[in-house]
């Protein structure tokens, strides 16, 4: 049973602290799809992506409005096309993108991911053909984006990929040279991708997915530290694990309502419901960052020592008020630290005072990784695919996902900003170390082995 006393905390949280469904993601699967003919595989692509999800955006607005919770984001997912479309070209592969971006602008959708590789043992024709194509598709559209898994604990880390991927990046970024690389903001390079992700750029519907399927994004950071604020207000002497609990229950009701409205969705458009991504996803807005939960927890800025330790509760109490929630949680789940995309994370590191080392330590105990972060335009491809790789690792030594969304800013050198505009907000340029002693490692190439912690049969 719901209580008055939870209502009424719902109602506070909708009203003045940013509760928000972030993204309801609708999976589509492009298997039955596939045609020799690029022209006949475009085609049946168009069809069955504007098919399913042609109503999507209208049932979203209307589930939101009959319950006062807006869905900010409404996105598709489609099969990773290294896979769907392995008969093509790398230059029939870009236009494979341009109609998955012309698809998602006739049905209204914010963005479309898929364009994607599984690369993380070995690469073939079609996923060499899908990294080529990268640079072109991302630089040509506006709405779709790609994920490569270079990494996972089971298979160790593909070398030859992290090093293309280095190249991929600093190419996507010179062809978007007047927009500040925007490119590879649609861009993420993954450890142990999961396989039903409903935030970009990392979404992809996994080849053991449905033919169609509704995944939900949930949000909240304004309300956690709403929550924090409220607690310590009115109990100063409060500790670390009491407001872990605060926590905790605060991403239940968070949880419960983003379950509330992808199933709603799902049944609207005659498709399973998914899972829950409990993700604190933030945004540019003033009140809807995670960086200003580490302020409510005592720290003065994000990246002061003791970060890591706040991130790792924070990321394991919305882990267990989520998994308490729902039975079908899945994607990334936990707190995001994107640079660029939280407007308090984005001063710290204008600041100096979170570094990429700082942040690098960071991901071994959040969600994602290295997410949304600005580096010189000249940073060498060797340079990029070793910071990668350091990613990387982090993600198959400790069995869990991670990635880096690395934009080397072209012509800009640190301290400078750089502007992505909506949701990808605006970063100030990180320093990364100016001894280029990488690139030898970089070139030897190979497969890094998978850790003795892969065998767990």
């Amino acid at each position: 049973m719901i209580t008055d006393r939870e209502v009424l905390s719902t109602l506070e949280m909708l009203r003045s602290e940013h509760l928000d469904v972030r993204t309801v993601t609708l999976g589509v699967s492009l298997f039955d799809c596939a045609h020799q003919d690029p022209a006949q595989f475009c085609n049946r692509v168009r069809s069955k992506v504007a098919r399913i999800a042609g109503e999507l955006v209208k049932i979203c607005d209307e589930v939101g409005l009959r319950y006062g919770i807006p869905v900010v984001n409404k996105r598709v997912a489609v099969s990773p096309i290294a896979v769907s479309a392995c008969f093509h070209s790398p230059e029939e592969m870009a236009q494979v993108a341009r109609v998955l971006d012309e698809t998602a602008m006739e049905i209204g959708v914010d963005f479309i991911g898929g364009f994607s590789a599984l690369v993380e043992k070995g690469m073939t024709l079609g996923d060499h053909a899908l990294i080529e194509a990268i640079p072109e598709a991302l630089a040509s559209t506006r709405r779709v984006c790609a994920s490569v898994n270079v990494a996972s604990t089971r298979a160790g880390i593909n070398m030859d990929a992290v090093r293309l991927m280095g190249k991929t990046i600093q190419r996507a970024s010179q062809l978007t040279a007047d927009a500040d690389g925007v490119a590879c903001a649609k861009l993420c390079v993954f450890a142990n991708i999961p396989q039903d992700i409903p935030f970009m750029a990392g979404a992809y519907l996994g080849v053991g997915e449905p033919d169609t399927v509704i995944n939900v994004g949930v949000s909240g950071p304004g309300v956690v530290r709403k929550a924090i604020d409220r607690a310590r207000s009115a109990n100063p002497h409060l500790d670390l694990g009491r407001l872990a609990d605060i926590i905790k229950r605060t991403a239940f009701k968070v949880t419960r309502v983003g379950e509330l409205i992808g199933r709603e969705v799902a049944e609207k458009l005659r498709v399973p419901f998914g899972v829950v991504d409990l993700s604190l996803a933030p945004t540019p807005n003033v009140g809807d960052s995670v960086g200003e939960i580490f302020q409510s927890l005592g720290l003065k800025s994000i990246g002061v020592p003791g970060s890591t330790a706040v991130l790792a509760m924070l990321n394991d109490a919305v882990k267990k008020g989520g998994v308490f929630a729902s039975s079908y949680v899945g994607g990334l789940s936990g707190a995001f630290i994107p640079v660029s995309e939280d407007l308090n994370i984005a001063e710290a590191a204008g600041r100096g005072i979170l570094t990429l080392e700082k942040l690098e330590a960071m991901t071994s105990v959040c969600s994602v990784g290295l997410d949304m972060v600005a580096i010189p335009g000249d940073t060498a491809p060797e340079t990029i695919a070793a910071i990668i790789a350091d990613e990387m690792a982090i993600g198959v030594i400790n069995n869990k996902s991670t990635a880096a969304r690395l934009i080397p800013v072209p012509g800009k050198r640190p301290g400078e900003k750089a502007f992505f505009g909506g949701l990808l907000g605006e970063a100030i340029i990180i320093p990364v170390s100016p001894h280029n002693g990488s690139t030898e490692f970089i070139r030897l190439g190979g497969r890094i082995p998978a850790p003795v912690q892969s065998f767990s049969n």
